[in-house]
C-alpha cells in the first residue's frame, strides 16, 4: 500500500515538474526581488505544518518546492542519502550543467521538539523564521536572478536542525552534501533565520572574513547597514560550518538575536516582508556584482 502511494506520487511529480518547466520558460522573470512574494512563500511553507523528517508536512514542501523551482526555470536534483544514520535529501537546483562557482544554502527543515518552549518543549517547532525565512529568500532569487550570472546552484538542506536529540548531530544535509561533492565552489552563503522584524545580522565569527565583508558592504552600499551589522558577535555551528571543514570560504547569515529560536512561537506573524527584502535584495546585487567581474578561475 505504501509503496504504491509512494509511486503514484513520483509519476504524479515528474509529469508536473516537466510542465512546470515548460511553462516557465514561457513566463516573463520577475524584474526585482519582492519581500511581500517571499513573505507569501514563507506562510505557504508554516501552512504546510512543521517540516520535520520523515514528516507528511515534510513530504508536501519537497514536491512544492521542486514545483516551484521548475516554474522559475530550473533545473532539480534530489540528493537522498544516509547521513549519521538519518535519511535526508537534499534539493539542488541549477541552470547549467557545469560546477557551480557559487553556492547559496538555506536548510528547509523543522526541529523535532522546542526544546526552548516553556510550556510546549515536546511539540514541534513550526520554523518560520528558523528554515522558512532562508528558504524563501532563496526561491525569490530562483524567480529574480538573470540567467547570465555567475555559475551557481541553490541548494535546500536537509535535517540541520535536530541537533542535539538521540540518534541526531546538526547540518547532517550539508555534511552529506560536502560528503559527496565532486567540486569546489569559489564561496558558499548560507542563510538562516533571517526574517525576523527586528533584524540584526552579526558578522558570524567562523564565517571567512572576506567573503563576509563583501556581502555587509554590499549592504551597507543599498541602505542597510542597520540590518546587517559590521560588528562580530557569535561562534555558531550551522550548514556552512562542513564547507569551512573542507577549506571553501563559507559565510553564515544568521541572526541569533531571534527570541523565538526553537519554541512554538516561531510562526509567520514573526517574518517580516521587509527583513527578507533587504537579505534578497543585498544577495541578488552582491550576485549582480560578482558576475561582472567572475573570469571563471
Amino acid at each position: 500500500m505504501v509503496a504504491t502511494r509512494k509511486s503514484t506520487l513520483r509519476s504524479w511529480q515528474g509529469a508536473l515538474l516537466i510542465t512546470l518547466a515548460l511553462l516557465g520558460a514561457c513566463q516573463p522573470r520577475p524584474a526585482s526581488f519582492d519581500g511581500q512574494r517571499a513573505y507569501r512563500d514563507v506562510i505557504t511553507q508554516v501552512n504546510f505544518g512543521p517540516r520535520t523528517p520523515g514528516s507528511a508536512a515534510h513530504a508536501h514542501f519537497l514536491v512544492w518546492l521542486q514545483a516551484e523551482l521548475a516554474q522559475a526555470g530550473w533545473q532539480v536534483n534530489i540528493q537522498q542519502t544516509l547521513s549519521n544514520g538519518q535519511t535526508v535529501q537534499n534539493i539542488i537546483a541549477y541552470r547549467s550543467e557545469n560546477p557551480p562557482s557559487l553556492l547559496l544554502g538555506a536548510h528547509y527543515d523543522s526541529r523535532l521538539h522546542a526544546d526552548r518552549d516553556p510550556v510546549n518543549p515536546d511539540a514541534p517547532v513550526p520554523g518560520a523564521n528558523d528554515g522558512a525565512s532562508g528558504v524563501a529568500v532563496l526561491l525569490e532569487l530562483a524567480r529574480t536572478l538573470p540567467p547570465d550570472t555567475i555559475p551557481l546552484w541553490l541548494v535546500f538542506f536537509d535535517a540541520e536542525d535536530n541537533g542535539g536529540f538521540p540518534g541526531w548531530e546538526w547540518s547532517l544535509g550539508a555534511r552529506a552534501f560536502v560528503a559527496e561533492m565532486t567540486f569546489r565552489p569559489q564561496a558558499v552563503v548560507i542563510v538562516d533565520m533571517v526574517g525576523d522584524a527586528d533584524l540584526n545580522l552579526y558578522l558570524e565569527r567562523n564565517s571567512d572574513p572576506t567573503l563576509a565583508q563583501a556581502i555587509w558592504q554590499q549592504a551597507a552600499a543599498l541602505g542597510y547597514e542597520h540590518e546587517f551589522v559590521d560588528e562580530p558577535k557569535y561562534s555558531i555551528l550551522d550548514d556552512h560550518t562542513p564547507f569551512l571543514e573542507a577549506g571553501i570560504p563559507a559565510v553564515d547569515i544568521i541572526d541569533f538575536d531571534y527570541p523565538h529560536w526553537h519554541t512554538t512561537d516561531d510562526t509567520a506573524d514573526k517574518v517580516s516582508p521587509k527583513s527578507l527584502e533587504a537579505v534578497g535584495r543585498t544577495l541578488w546585487h552582491w550576485i549582480e556584482a560578482m558576475s561582472k567581474t567572475f573570469t571563471g578561475s
